[in-house]
């Protein structure tokens, strides 16, 4: 028997700004949300339009780049895997956040980066935002999202990953 696989491939647009952060270790990162949108017909035949939200989390260099280049609307590719993680809320209950842990950023858009892939191109942004603090809470509308960092967890060692 073949051994699983996880791997997921996103086009859409970006609904946030991507905002660098880093760990306290130092280690750049960004999240930002992506919609997809799916055309189909009800069972009556009227045409129905859906927008499904996928949070995407971007590591390392590619991260700095991501920030660097890329911007709310802009539609991009993403490759990468599905995790979850368990945290818990102030109340002490158990959490899940699922989200999509990006290897890939590819942007898909007009003008002259078209199809440039992102995951090794590109500089750091500036050394104003490395000072950034990575326990900021996101500005994206998204509530109850979990911790950006797993040490920001307790619990993560029952985590399945």
């Amino acid at each position: 028997m073949a051994g699983s696989y996880n791997k997921v491939f996103l086009v859409g647009r970006i609904g946030i700004d991507p905002e660098l952060k880093y760990t306290q270790s130092g280690t750049p990162m960004t999240n930002f949300t992506l919609a997809t949108d799916e055309s189909f017909n009800d069972r009556e035949g009227n045409r129905q339009e859906r927008t499904e939200w996928h949070r995407i989390v971007v590591w390392n260099r590619q991260a700095e780049t991501v920030c660097q280049y890329m911007s709310k609307g802009r539609q991009v590719l993403v490759e990468g895997s599905l995790q979850t993680r368990k945290w818990q809320d102030k109340q002490g209950q158990d959490r899940y956040t699922t989200e999509i842990k990006a290897q890939r950023v590819v942007f898909l858009g007009g003008g002259q980066q078209q199809g440039q892939n992102y995951e090794q191109a590109g500089q750091s942004k500036d050394s104003q935002s490395q000072g950034q603090n990575a326990s900021k809470a996101e500005e994206n509308g998204s509530d109850n999202l979990g911790p950006l960092f797993p040490s920001e967890a307790s619990a993560m060692d029952d985590a399945p990953f």
